[in-house]
C-alpha cells in the first residue's frame, strides 16, 4: 500500500510553462504498426510510462524487436510473430484491446492476463469480432487464450463499439494483415470518441495502409503492406489539460510548449472547454497559454468524443461559481474504473456537490472541506484530486503512482509547476 499523498495548495496564481510528455495513445498505435511493418521504424519522442512500457513488452512476447535509441527513442524491428507467449496487460486499454487482434497473426498460444481491476473491463466486442473472422479464443475477457495460426482470414464483422472506440480501432490498426483485409461495421448507439478512430486512421494512412471511412459506422482496410516509418509523437494532450486546470483554478497562467497546431487528439477539446468557463486562450507555434479568470464559469457540455477529459473539467466544476452538467459520458463506466460512479463519491466525500446522471454528471457551486481521495487505480481520476486540492486544503489522494500508467513523475512535474506558488 502506498501511503496518501498530501496535495499542494497554493493561494497565489500558478504560472508556469509545463512541458508535456508525449501521447500514450499515439505511442502506442505506433508501436503496434511499427511492429507489423515491413521495415525498421523508429518512434521519437515517445511516452515512456505504464502503459506504453506494457506494450512495449508485450510485442516483445511476440517475438518484436524494441530497442532503446537516440534520446529516448525506440528502435522497432519486426519479425515472425511467435506464439506461446505470456502477456501482462496491466490496466492498459489499448493493449488488452489492440493486441489480440495482431497476436492472431502469431503461430501458436498467446495467453493475455492484467491487473485484477481489467478483468471486468469489457472485451468480448473484440475477441467475438476476431472469432467471426476465423480466430479461436477462449475467454471471453481476462485472462484469455488466443490460438494463432500465422494468418487471419479476415473479412467483414458487425461490432456494437458503443462502449469504446478501442473496439473500431483495434481491428482496423491490424487488418491490413488480414488475407482479406477488414471491414468494421458498427451496429449500435453512436461511437464514443470518434476522434480516437480519426486518430488510427490517419496513422494507418501514413504508412500507406488503404481505409475507406466514406460511409457512417463502417471502416474498410484493405489489405495490404504497412510500410515502415520514423514516427515523432505529440504531446499528450489528456494529460496535459491537467495542467492547464491548475493555471485555471488558481487564476494564473500555464504554457505547454508543442502543442499540435493540428492535431486529432480527443485532448485538444480542452481548449474549448477552458475558454467556456472563462479563460483566456492561446494557440501559437510555441504552445497553448491559457490564463485562469478570478472565478470559473459553470458550463453545461456533451464530451462524448473527449470523455477521457471527464475526471479534469469536474474538478474544475467543483471549484467554479455555477453549476456544471457534463453529458455524453455513459460509456467511462467502464474504463479503468467506473468514473461517474467514482467521481461523484469523491467529490460528495470532500464536501462537493454532486450527483450522478444516466449519461453524465452535474456538479454544483459547494464548500469542500477536504478530506482523503481515492484514486481507483486510475490515473485521471488521481489527477482530479491534485487539481482540487489546489484550492482546497486538506485534500489527499490515496494512491498517487497510479498516475506512471500515463504519467512518468506526475508528483515531480506538479511540485516543479508549484514552486514559486505560495504554499498554505
Amino acid at each position: 500500500m502506498t501511503q496518501p499523498w498530501p496535495t499542494p495548495s497554493v493561494t497565489e496564481a500558478v504560472r508556469a510553462t509545463v512541458p508535456v510528455p508525449g501521447s500514450k495513445s499515439i505511442t502506442n498505435r505506433a508501436l503496434l504498426l511499427a511492429a507489423l511493418a515491413d521495415g525498421s521504424s523508429t518512434v521519437h519522442l515517445p511516452l515512456r510510462s505504464r502503459d506504453t512500457q506494457l506494450m512495449a513488452a508485450a510485442l516483445r512476447s511476440l517475438g518484436v524487436r524494441i530497442a532503446d535509441g537516440h534520446q529516448g527513442s525506440w528502435e522497432v524491428t519486426p519479425g515472425p510473430l511467435r506464439g506461446d507467449a505470456d502477456l501482462d496487460c496491466g490496466l492498459a486499454g489499448t493493449v488488452m484491446r489492440f493486441v489480440p487482434p495482431a497476436a492472431a497473426l502469431a503461430d501458436g498460444d498467446v495467453r493475455f492476463d492484467g491487473d485484477e481491476q481489467a478483468r471486468v473491463r469489457p472485451m468480448n466486442t473484440v475477441l467475438d469480432a476476431l472469432r467471426s473472422l476465423g480466430v479461436a479464443v477462449d475467454g471471453d475477457s481476462l485472462p484469455f487464450t488466443l490460438h494463432g495460426h500465422g494468418g487471419v482470414r479476415g473479412g467483414e464483422v458487425t461490432i456494437d463499439a458503443s462502449g469504446s472506440s478501442q473496439f473500431v480501432s483495434a481491428l482496423l490498426l491490424s487488418g491490413a494483415r488480414y488475407e482479406q483485409g477488414v471491414t468494421v461495421l458498427h451496429d449500435g448507439k453512436p461511437v464514443p470518441s470518434l476522434p480516437h478512430i480519426e486518430m488510427t486512421i490517419e496513422m494507418l494512412r501514413a504508412v500507406g495502409v488503404e481505409v475507406d471511412d466514406s460511409q457512417p459506422n463502417r471502416w474498410h482496410v484493405a489489405p495490404g503492406a504497412i510500410r515502415a516509418k520514423d514516427w515523432r509523437i505529440e504531446p499528450d494532450l489528456s494529460n496535459a489539460a491537467a495542467f492547464l486546470a491548475a493555471g485555471a483554478v488558481t487564476g494564473g497562467s500555464i504554457t505547454v510548449p508543442d502543442w499540435p497546431l493540428v492535431t486529432t487528439q480527443p485532448g485538444d477539446e480542452m481548449r474549448d472547454v477552458l475558454e467556456r468557463m472563462g479563460c483566456h486562450v492561446s494557440l501559437s507555434d510555441n504552445g497553448l497559454t491559457v490564463a485562469g479568470p478570478e472565478r470559473l464559469n459553470g458550463i453545461d457540455i456533451d464530451l462524448h468524443d473527449a470523455s477521457e477529459l471527464t475526471p479534469t473539467v469536474a474538478a474544475m466544476a467543483v471549484l467554479a461559481d455555477s453549476p456544471t452538467h457534463i453529458r455524453g459520458v455513459a460509456h467511462i463506466r467502464g474504463h479503468e474504473t467506473d468514473r461517474l460512479a467514482a467521481l461523484t463519491t469523491e467529490i460528495r466525500g470532500i464536501g462537493g456537490d454532486a450527483d450522478e446522471t444516466e449519461d453524465g454528471l452535474i456538479i454544483r457551486p459547494s464548500q469542500p472541506t477536504g478530506g482523503l481521495w481515492h484514486a481507483y487505480h486510475d490515473h485521471r481520476m488521481a489527477t482530479a484530486g491534485a487539481i482540487i486540492g489546489l484550492r482546497v486544503p486538506g485534500v489527499s489522494v490515496d494512491d498517487i503512482e497510479t498516475t506512471t500508467k500515463t504519467i512518468p513523475d506526475f508528483p515531480g512535474m506538479w511540485a516543479a509547476m508549484l514552486q514559486l506558488a505560495e504554499r498554505v
